[in-house]
C-alpha cells in the first residue's frame, strides 16, 4: 500500500466528517501535528471527539480547535497543566465533555484497537472514581478492570520523515502516541518534516510502515 502525498494540509483533511472521533498525536507540543489541526479548523468539522494525551497547550494546535467550539468531548490523560486555560474555561462552562484515561491505559486502549483485541483487564484505576461502572475481575488475587479499545475515524499524527510510500520515521519524544494511533484509525494522516524518495530511509529505522498510512503532508515551514 502506498500513501497519497498531499501538497496542502487542507486537502488532506477535507473529508473529515462532523461527529468524527479524531486521534491526535503529541505529548504536549512534542509531535503535535499543528498544520493538520489548523487545516481541520479551516475545514469546519464539528461535534468532534478528540483523543489525545493532553487537552491543549496555550492557544495553538489542539487548544485552537477547542477554542473554536468544534470539540464535543475530550478523551485524554492530562486535561490540566499550566497552559491548559482554553480547555479549563470550556470544561467549567459545561461546553465540553471529558473522559480521563490513565496514560498507560490510553496507550494500551489505542494499541488494542489496532491489534484487534476486543477488550483487556488492567489494574490501573482500581479503587478510584475511574473504576465506577466498569466490570472488575480478580485474577491471581489482584483486582482488574475491563477496558475497551479506542478506535478513531481519523488519526492526525506528526513524524520526522516519510518516503513517498508513506513509511514513517519519528524523532525522539515526538514519537509518543503516533505509532499506536496509526494502527487504530480508519484514515491516518501524517504531517512530516521531510519527504524523501522511496529507498532513502533505512528499513530498520521505519517505525510506522506505509500500510498504516493513508495520507502524507509535508509541514508548511519545513
Amino acid at each position: 500500500m502506498t500513501a497519497r502525498l498531499y501538497a496542502h494540509a487542507d486537502e488532506a483533511v477535507a473529508d473529515v466528517e462532523d461527529g468524527s472521533t479524531v486521534l491526535v498525536g503529541g505529548f504536549g507540543m512534542a509531535g503535535m501535528p499543528v498544520d493538520l489541526i489548523d487545516a481541520l479548523i479551516r475545514q469546519g468539522a464539528k461535534d468532534l471527539t478528540v483523543v489525545s494525551n493532553n487537552a491543549g497547550n496555550g492557544e495553538t494546535g489542539l487548544a485552537a480547535l477547542l477554542a473554536k467550539g468544534r470539540v464535543r468531548k475530550v478523551v485524554c490523560s492530562f486535561p490540566r497543566q499550566s497552559d491548559s486555560y482554553v480547555f479549563d474555561e470550556l470544561y467549567r462552562a459545561g461546553r465540553v465533555e471529558l473522559e480521563v484515561v490513565p496514560q498507560g491505559n490510553l496507550a494500551e486502549r489505542i494499541r488494542a484497537a489496532g491489534a484487534g483485541i476486543g477488550a483487556f483487564f488492567c489494574p490501573t484505576g482500581v479503587g478510584t472514581p475511574l473504576a465506577e461502572g466498569k466490570e472488575s475481575r480478580v485474577i491471581n488475587g489482584r483486582t482488574y478492570l475491563l477496558e475497551y479499545p479506542i478506535r478513531g475515524d481519523v488519526a492526525l499524527i506528526g513524524a520526522h520523515r516519510a518516503d513517498r510510500m508513506g513509511n514513517l520515521v519519528y524523532r525522539k519524544t515526538a514519537r509518543n502516541f503516533g505509532p499506536v494511533m496509526a494502527t487504530a484509525a480508519t484514515t491516518v494522516i501524517a504531517q512530516v518534516g521531510e519527504v524523501v524518495d522511496t529507498g532513502h530511509i533505512d528499513p530498520e529505522t521505519v517505525v510506522t510502515p506505509s500500510i498504516y498510512v493513508d495520507r502524507v503532508v509535508q509541514e508548511a515551514n519545513a
